[in-house]
């Protein structure tokens, strides 16, 4: 089920990796000194681009990994879950991920690091020129995995996908967009604010709103998912006819709870299917009955607009960790359970994808509780959007940490 993904501060995220216990490291002279050579024969490969969605594949078995012996550290407790220390052997399609993908996303990390991780940030970026049997070589050398269970020993979890919509807006009301995204209200103060339903309805509401939109939608399901998703992209039409690509980013919400407009359908008796494809099919058999739907969901979220230029365009929002997300390759996790800026080594096989890569913990959501869950970021538009929705499968994780 798509659900709202909420920022939060850096300050939460260096607190969050402070409670790992710290491991020793140990001696990589012989390692580092394998990796320098092949860095500078691989400098004149540039790393393809990251994909847009996830690919699909059934993922091989992990052959043995060269230096992947010796006894293995104690178990962690890190907040809501446990982490037990493995082989790397154990982490599907580890010998076969092109991490080069992954590194963009850890790059990205890089640019505000969980503590734990802000020492091997120069040998990050100089690893971005490698190859992938050097960049493996070096985690190897560098990381530990550790198996993410809940406390109860549960190592099996839920995979869910958010993105990033992409929606033709107006920035003047008329000619059927009349559905309004607001910036903050000017004299907003963190409480309760109004309800959805109050915010649509009660003329104060509207009052305290006015001048405050940003833009305007034809759909107010549109709308909803927006909120949902907490950003998206919009193609605005300006006054004067031309056209601009913009973000809008998560400000804030009007402080209630937020209800899952699919949880919603299902206690009603109406659907047996949560996914969008489904609320949207049971949307045109009930279009009389859309404002009901809309507000069971009491909480309204509020943006800010950004500029959308070059390199900015080929990333997502900002995460909770305060970095952009890369699709394919960022997750959004409990952020008790697994701090922000780890690496991950993620496998889920279902209907709608096969996954086994390298991921980086990089955002978190209301929805995402839980030792074991993860949220996957699939980029922008339409078809990011058609995985998203439908994505609701069995999950691994393997936090990577430190040695």
């Amino acid at each position: 089920m798509v659900h709202h993904t909420m920022p939060s501060s850096s300050a939460n995220a260096s607190k969050a990796s402070s409670t790992i216990q710290p491991m020793i490291s140990r001696p990589l002279r012989v390692v580092l000194t394998t990796l320098i050579v092949g860095m500078l024969a691989a400098c004149s490969t540039p790393p393809p681009p990251a994909p847009q969605r996830p690919s699909a594949g059934t993922p091989a078995p992990t052959a043995p990994v060269p230096g992947d012996t010796g006894p293995l550290p104690p178990p962690l407790a890190q907040g809501k879950s446990r982490w037990v220390p493995v082989h790397w052997s154990e982490l599907p399609g580890f010998d076969s991920d092109a991490l080069h993908e992954a590194w963009n996303a850890w790059i990205k990390g890089c640019e505000r690091p969980a503590p734990a991780f802000a020492p091997l940030c120069a040998e990050v970026r100089r690893l971005s020129i490698a190859s992938a049997e050097e960049q493996r070589a070096w985690m190897v050398a560098r990381l530990q995995p550790y198996r993410i269970e809940a406390f109860d020993g549960r190592a099996d979890g839920l995979l869910t996908g958010y993105y990033e919509p992409l929606m033709d807006a107006a920035r003047l009301p008329g000619n059927g967009f009349n559905v309004p995204l607001y910036r903050l209200p000017a004299s907003f103060e963190r409480k309760p604010w109004y309800t959805r339903q109050q915010i649509e309805t009660l003329p104060e509401a509207q009052a305290a709103l006015a001048g405050r939109a940003i833009a305007w939608l034809r759909d107010p399901v549109d709308a909803l998912v927006l909120h949902i998703q907490g950003s998206g992209r919009l193609r605005v039409t300006e006054p004067d006819g031309s056209q601009r690509l913009v973000r809008l980013a998560f400000a804030g919400t009007n402080d209630h709870p937020y209800q899952s407009v699919g949880r919603w359908l299902l206690d009603q008796g109406a659907t047996r299917d949560a996914t969008w494809p489904g609320i949207k099919a049971w949307i045109a058999a009930n279009p009389q009955r859309v404002n009901e739907l809309l507000w069971s969901n009491p909480r309204y979220v509020f943006f800010r607009e950004e500029p959308l230029d070059g390199l900015d365009a080929a990333f997502g929002p900002k995460g909770a960790q305060g970095v952009a997300l890369t699709p394919g390759r960022s997750i959004a996790v409990d952020r008790q359970s697994i701090p922000y800026g780890t690496p991950v080594w993620l496998a889920s096989s279902g209907p709608q994808v096969q996954l086994a890569r390298l991921v980086m913990a990089q955002d978190t959501g209301s929805a995402i509780v839980g030792a074991v869950r993860a949220d996957f970021f699939t980029g922008w538009g339409p078809e990011a959007g058609d995985v998203a929705g439908r994505l609701k499968q069995g999950l691994r994780l393997w936090a990577l940490w430190p040695k």
